[in-house]
Parts: structure tokens; sequence; C-alpha cells
């Protein structure tokens, strides 16, 4: 009852935010801090669609998890009562199928691989899935390799992480992944994590490098190891009934706008990993380059989950295969 209390809160309130017909504002919602290199590019994102609609358009922000959590976006993307939000694809696969390939541990070969699949037809295959959630995807976001960090003991191979709890995302692929590897996963909501590994709830984590940063984990976790165990991209999503409120000339401009604050955003993300490389160490933390070949191997049969699902089974085949050039 409290949680659709809030839910009606939030939509009023942002029914509320809206401005006069001849300015359309598209409210963005998401849970990151304004420091994070996603939240910078958004700004971006909203600069150029002001511009290029000769300030039609413009995007309203609302950062922090400010409106809820990702989850509690999504389903406002799809009432109808936000616009856009960001979330991470390890979210979105309990919504569209398509988005747990990413999570198949070492997928990609390298970060220009994992590019060249977002940016070209197989993305623009997945992004184009969700009609039927009433969801739309705009781009990929850059968010970096996932890796281990923990509090007590440094992970340099699988057998480590035996009998620790580890926090994950709300994503069966990730539970599947931790427990392949030995530990106990643990599904807690980002905005908990910090307490909760304060309090001994968890042992660790995984995440990237930039979210152990500016998530001050680095505070309580002393070791981190980058076993680069998967490479999750962020979504940048639009509700359908909000696309569809869109015209032919407004949809460019907005597609045109998200793929110019992608670009930003990867240059953002690569210069906040070099930060957050630079602040933990200089908070010593331990940072561990572990033999990934272990890890491959006590994953490697994660993608046979899929035996059963023939599309899914093709789209992995076809980014196993992936060699387009962008």
């Amino acid at each position: 009852m409290k949680y659709i209390l809030s839910l009606t809160l939030i939509c009023l309130f942002l029914n509320g935010c809206k401005q006069k017909k001849e300015v359309k504002v598209l409210r963005l919602a998401h849970t990151l801090s304004i420091t994070h290199p996603v939240h910078k590019a958004m700004l971006v994102l909203g600069e150029r669609l002001e511009k290029k609609s000769a300030g039609k358009l413009k995007i309203q922000l609302y950062p922090s998890g400010q409106l809820g959590g990702e989850r509690e976006c999504l389903e406002l993307l799809q009432i109808g009562s936000l616009d856009i939000t960001k979330v991470s694809a390890a979210v979105l696969e309990n919504f569209i199928p398509e988005y747990k390939v990413f999570s198949i541990p070492y997928l990609f070969k390298n970060k220009k691989h994992a590019f060249s699949v977002f940016d070209g037809p197989i993305g623009e295959e997945v992004l184009s899935k969700g009609t039927n959630f009433r969801l739309r995807g705009l781009t990929f976001y850059d968010a970096g390799s996932r890796n281990f960090y923990t509090k007590t003991k440094p992970i340099n191979n699988p057998d480590d992480l035996k009998n620790l709890k580890i926090r994950v995302q709300k994503s069966n692929m990730a539970v599947a992944m931790v427990n392949k590897l030995g530990a106990a996963p643990t599904p807690i909501s980002w905005g908990e994590l910090y307490t909760a590994l304060q309090q001994g709830v968890v042992d660790g984590a995984e995440n990237n490098l930039p979210s152990f940063h500016t998530s001050k984990h680095y505070e309580i976790c002393k070791y981190f190891s980058l076993d680069q165990h998967t490479t999750v991209p962020d979504v940048l999503l639009i509700g359908i009934d909000s696309w569809n409120t869109l015209s032919t000339q407004e949809k460019k401009w907005l597609s045109e706008a998200a793929e110019e604050s992608t670009v930003v955003q990867r240059k953002f993300w690569a210069a906040s990993e070099k930060e957050a490389l630079k602040v933990i160490k200089a908070a010593n933390v331990t940072v561990i380059k572990p033999n990934t070949k272990p890890f491959q191997e006590k994953t490697a049969t994660i993608k046979n989950m899929f035996q059963e699902e023939p599309e899914i089974m093709s789209l992995i085949q076809k980014i196993k295969e992936n060699t387009y050039e962008n």
C-alpha cells in the first residue's frame, strides 16, 4: 500500500511539472550522483536536444534516485508518468529477455568488440525490443567492466570467493554467475549497499571502477580485483507513450542527441576510470589483476541456460562472430 501511494505521489508530481505546450519537456530520472559520467552525458544530451530543436524540446533531470530505484523508474516509464530513464542492462533483463546476453561472463573479447556490438546492427536489434513492455531503447552508455571488491580478503581466483556473501543486482544472470564462482549472491539495492557493507550484511560486491569510487565503497572495501567478468552496458530508454507523442522530426532530434551524448559519455567514462583508480589507490585499496582464465572456466556453462531459447542462442552466436567496424 505504501509503495502504491509513493508511486501515485510521484506521478502527480511529474504531471504537475509539465510546462507550456509550445515547449515539450522530457522528464529523465536516474539513480546516479551528479558527479557520475553518465549524469554528465545526460547534461550534454539536454544541451544538444535543446539546440537541435531550437528550444522546442528540453530535458528535465531528476538524478540521485529522487524518483526511486531503477525498477521504479522503468515502471513509471511504462505507465507514461516519466519519459526517459537510464538502467543497467542487468536490471532490464527482467523486462526484456534479450538483454540477458550482456550479463554472460566474458562474452566480449575486449572493449572494441563490445562497442562494435552496441553501435552496430546487433545493438540496434536489441534496442528495438521492448515494445510489448512499453519501452524503447535509445542508446547504450559505457558502464565499463564489472569486478569484485571485498572487505577482508583479496580475490585472486574463484576459490577466494567461496562462502563470501557478494551483493549483486536483481538479475538472474548475476545470481547464476556468483553461484558458479562459489559465493553466495545477495541482491541488495544500490542505495542500501554502503550500509550493508558497513554492517557486514555482505562481504563485498561487484561493479565497475567509477561506481566503486563515486559510491565511496572504497572506504569500507580495501580489495578491488580487476577480473572484468562482465561488460554490462547502461541503456537509455524512453517510454512508448512518450515516444509516440513525438513527431518524426522530434524523434530524429532525440535519437541524434542521444547518439552524440554517447560519444561524449564514453570519453567521460574513460577519464573517470583513470581518476577512480588514482583515488582508490591513494585510499590504500589493494588493486589486484588476476589471471581471468579460471574465472572464465568456472562460468563457461552459463550460456547453456539458454539452450531452449533459440533466439537468445542466435544472438549470442552473432555477438561471438561480430566483425562490424564502427
